[in-house]
């Protein structure tokens, strides 16, 4: 039997763990490292997610996983000079692989810490150097140039987890699961999520911009291999807001808007200019933008230590500030993987300046969250495509 012995299982007191392959050989081999449970796990759900969007988009796709959700996941396209700044990037040539994992990191760079890396295309020296300055944990790809490999090799001491993943391997129709000594079985979610999925348009707003389709459908790719219930906002084919794993719709949704909003406002000339204390890594001065972004949620002792890490006391942005900042912005998108209940989502949403939105439809309440759609000038697709993922 085709097999690699894991370091240990969800948590390190779950001995004897191993992946196996059902038939045949494993799709995956360990390069460099020793992998556990959920290394397992991040790998298999992003590579999926990576090759579906790199299908769905026709361009290089990444991801980056934590505990079996993405907090981020893009396609290939340029980086502006306020991202850059914003995420400490330094300027340099990047490969369409690079490109992507930069901006699927920069999703949500604060849940990105300490991710699985996936990309679709084959890893080159630039992506390799690029994860050798971030605090991550895996990666996973189709190939590694030898250079690359070699840079990947050397972090953290040799210990860093490189897979490789067959990209021509196709899983089969059925999958099986086993919980608490009970078998399930069901057949694999092979759900295809492209612009087919667009097509019913059913606010009075019916235009979709091609650019802001491929963002729907970045989003939906992304939200297939999100546990749930789960909504994610995008913007410019890159996830900016994932809220995954909530127990209501809405929670997933402010989650969502919350971490968008605090996307955009990242690139705020305020945020972009504040006076770092000097020899700040990068990891803390994103602390530091995090809590300057919450200023008006802060205890005293909170806010004194985020002014530690500043020269002075920068002003901080207001709610009417920040609502003008983010009316600058055009495109911006939601995905919902269930279908939304109630208005108070699309009110939430709004309030982010959010535009389209994708989601299922058939709940007994479509026409009120319609109707609220409608109030906002937002275009609404019922895609009749249920994404679930436990």
């Amino acid at each position: 039997m085709d097999q690699i012995p894991l370091r240990y299982g969800t948590n390190p007191h779950q001995k004897n763990a191993r992946v196996f392959a059902l038939d045949g050989s494993l799709p995956i081999q360990v390069l460099n490292g020793q992998p556990s449970y959920i290394n397992i796990l991040d790998a298999l759900y992003g590579w999926q997610l990576v090759r579906e969007l790199k299908a769905a988009t026709g361009l290089a796709a990444a991801a980056s996983f934590k505990h079996t959700s993405p907090a981020g996941a893009a396609v290939a396209k340029p980086l502006t000079p306020e991202f850059r700044r914003s995420q400490f990037l330094a300027e340099e040539d990047l490969s369409p692989a690079a490109t992507a994992y930069a901006r699927a990191r920069g999703g949500d760079r604060m849940s990105s810490y300490g991710d699985a890396a996936a990309v679709s295309d084959v890893v080159d020296v630039s992506l390799a150097k690029m994860l050798g300055r971030e605090v991550s944990d895996l990666i996973v790809a189709p190939g590694y140039e030898p250079e690359a490999l070699e840079v990947l090799k050397a972090k953290q001491g040799g210990r860093y987890l490189v897979l490789q993943i067959d990209p021509n391997y196709q899983p089969p129709e059925m999958e099986r699961r086993e919980m608490f000594g009970v078998g399930l079985e069901q057949q694999r979610n092979a759900a295809t999520i492209d612009r087919l999925l667009l097509q019913n348009v059913v606010t009075q707003q019916k235009d979709i911009p091609d650019g802001v389709a491929e963002t729907l459908i970045v989003a939906t790719v992304a939200l297939k291999y999100t546990q749930s219930n789960s909504v994610c906002v995008a913007y410019d084919g890159q996830v900016i807001g994932m809220g995954a794993g909530q127990q209501s719709r809405v929670h997933c949704t402010r989650l969502a808007c919350d971490k968008a909003e605090k996307w955009f406002l990242q690139m705020h000339p305020r945020v972009l200019d504040l006076p770092f204390a000097e020899g700040l890594k990068r990891p803390e001065k994103a602390n530091v933008v995090d809590q300057f972004l919450l200023w008006e949620q802060l205890s005293d002792a909170e806010r004194a230590a985020m002014l530690a890490g500043l020269r002075g006391e920068p002003e901080p942005i207001g709610r009417d500030e920040r609502l003008a900042w983010m009316r600058r912005f055009d495109g911006i998108g939601l995905s919902s993987d269930g279908y939304i209940p109630f208005r108070d989502n699309i009110d939430r949403a709004a309030r982010s300046n959010v535009q389209y939105v994708i989601q299922p439809g058939g709940s007994i309440r479509d026409e009120p969250v319609i109707a609220a759609a409608d109030e906002y000038g937002m275009v609404m697709v019922e895609s009749g495509l249920r994404l679930f993922v436990h």
